[in-house]
């Protein structure tokens, strides 16, 4: 009769294990509690009841919470105006961009950008099916970075921290949603493209229209051909615009690059993806600068205008640059064609600028309900105390519960043998 008792006894310290281990692990409070760094963050989320009462009962979820140094930076970056102005609809809009559905611990990311959706799903603020995504890659030094709107990068400080439902990682710097395409291009020096399109009229198609992948050519690529670019008739100009969109489904993240996609234009024509000498090309065009976000899709940076008159053209990657396509008199360095026609003021993030729906940007602020941080902690709490004790089961105490039960039952089996 001996093998029994030592089977239950097994049995009885698997069950020991795992309470133990239920114990240890920590509900979304009590994590955040214990992380005096992350008291701001902690602050910013109870105020805003809905969320954190949602957050509690999730199963599987990634927080990117930014650390005290990086409430610290809000005021000097394009966050600033609306946490200054208590704009709620728009901070809200900040820190659901800021959850994942899903798990994605540190190891899971590598040197390939990956693109994960968030909470940010309201078309107010986003226009990519899904949900606003977050680039995440993993650097050298296995150093993880994560990549938001206008390129701004916040690094993985503190990862994996564990809670009943999911994980933390803390991050040293505030993401940034995404803004519309004609407030995104001056980041990037881009005002001949963003002239262009606002001077063809279609700034509205490329601000708010759902899942657009935008293939940008730099200013040196308007200067190169200027001239002809500002005699073209603007039907002409228009068709040569549409020829660098894609209007998919599948937003053209690098990721979806593979060698040999092609995409369908707004134009008419395919473009065709290459990959040779560890560079992306597009056609013959060189990709500088790859997955910047936009509000409602994604725009690479290329070095030269893809012409629809010429689709078949491939890449050479044995030059730096291929010559222009388009035939045409170059501007000298100092004149950029199209800036003008860019909306007065639109130079950065921080100035008002025209934002249609799809769009986050800084002439949202003072459109927003605003409200103050207390009164929103004040109304936030009876919210979440409804939510933690008024008839849902709490899972970690009931399997607790049940698992003492048991390891009581079956030592007490144990001592009558």
């Amino acid at each position: 009769m001996q093998p029994i008792p030592f089977v239950l006894l097994l049995t009885c310290l698997s069950f020991t294990f795992l309470a133990l281990a239920q114990k240890e692990t920590r509900d979304l409070t009590q994590l955040l509690q214990s992380n005096k760094n992350l008291s701001q963050f902690t602050t910013l989320l109870t105020s805003y009841g809905d969320i954190y009462a949602n957050l509690s009962f999730q199963t599987d979820v990634t927080i990117l919470a930014p650390n005290d140094d990086a409430f610290n930076k809000i005021p000097y970056s394009s966050l600033g105006p609306a946490f200054e102005a208590n704009q709620s609809q728009i901070v809200r809009s900040i820190l659901q961009y800021h959850i994942l559905p899903g798990l994605h611990p540190a190891t899971a990311y590598n040197g390939s950008f990956s693109f994960d959706q968030t909470w940010l799903q309201d078309n107010t603020y986003t226009n990519v099916t899904g949900g606003q995504v977050v680039g995440g890659v993993q650097q050298a030094g296995d150093v993880n970075v994560f990549i938001s709107g206008l390129g701004t990068r916040s690094t993985l400080i503190n990862p994996d921290l564990p809670f009943i439902g999911g994980i933390v990682h803390v991050i040293d710097n505030f993401l940034v949603p995404p803004q519309n395409f004609i407030e995104t291009v001056p980041q990037f020096n881009l005002t001949a493209a963003g002239g262009a399109v606002q001077n063809t009229s279609l700034a509205d198609y490329t601000n708010s229209e759902q899942d657009l992948t935008i293939f940008v050519p730099r200013n040196a690529a308007f200067q190169a051909v200027g001239e002809s670019l500002q005699s073209m008739p603007s039907s002409q100009l228009q068709r040569l615009l549409n020829y660098h969109i894609v209007n998919s489904t599948a937003v053209g993240y690098s990721a979806n690059l593979l060698n040999g996609t092609v995409l369908h234009t707004r134009a008419g024509q395919n473009l065709t993806i290459t990959f040779a000498s560890n560079s992306l090309f597009v056609n013959q065009a060189r990709v500088l600068q790859q997955d910047l976000l936009l509000s409602n899709g994604v725009m690479h940076i290329i070095d030269n205008f893809l012409d629809p008159d010429a689709p078949s053209v491939t890449a050479n990657p044995e030059i730096p640059t291929a010559p222009p396509l388009l035939k045409g008199t170059s501007l000298s360095e100092n004149v950029v064609p199209f800036t003008s026609f860019l909306p007065t003021g639109v130079t950065s993030f921080d100035t008002n600028s025209a934002s249609p729906t799809g769009s986050f940007g800084a002439s949202d602020i003072g459109k927003g309900t605003s409200s103050s941080t207390s009164s929103r902690r004040a109304s936030s709490t009876s919210t979440s105390q409804e939510n933690k004790g008024g008839g849902r089961v709490n899972l970690k105490q009931t399997t607790i519960a049940v698992n003492s039960g048991l390891l009581g039952a079956l030592c007490w089996i144990i001592g009558v043998l």
